[in-house]
């Protein structure tokens, strides 16, 4: 597994880094983390319904996606989560640590990665593959890092749940 700090340093991808204890969901971060700058996101990691494609979803942390209409933008058939061993295939992640930053274990570049309008050009938060410490990296960073990575993006208006 590649070391993100080193990775980000190579790269020229500046961050701030934040400690907390370990958080699994978004209201737990808000709880335990620290004041941090950027804004709190949500990756959700999902599959087509035979699993030969994989998403990872990024949007503000309070935003609920519906997947029905995100598979029918996709035309895709069948979109769910995928399972915590996907996770761990592609992104080298457990669950609780999706990352964007997960995308340099996915040297196939298999995952298509879907940013948010909202979001993109911001700075973001997000952990550094484990959940134990979060990075703050600029929306500018953010770009440059999915260069790096070579992963397909697409930044999209990401169908909200009613």
């Amino acid at each position: 597994m590649t070391d993100i700090y080193r990775y980000l340093e190579n790269n020229g991808i500046e961050y701030q880094k934040f400690d907390h204890p370990p958080v699994y969901t978004c209201e737990e971060a808000a709880r335990l983390c620290p004041e941090m700058p950027g804004m709190s996101t949500k990756n959700l990691f999902l599959r087509d319904r035979d699993g030969k494609r994989h998403f990872l979803a990024i949007v503000e942390h309070n935003k609920s996606v519906d997947l029905k209409r995100l598979k029918e933008t996709l035309g895709v058939a069948g979109l769910s989560f995928a399972s915590p061993e996907r996770l761990l295939k592609h992104l080298g992640v457990e669950p609780g640590a999706v990352t964007i930053l997960g995308l340099i274990n996915d040297t196939n570049h298999a995952i298509k990665v879907l940013i948010d309008r909202d979001i993109w050009g911001q700075a973001i938060q997000c952990h550094p593959l484990v959940n134990t410490a979060t990075l703050v990296v600029s929306g500018e960073g953010i770009e440059k890092f999915l260069k790096t990575t070579g992963n397909e993006y697409q930044v999209m208006e990401m169908p909200k749940r009613s």
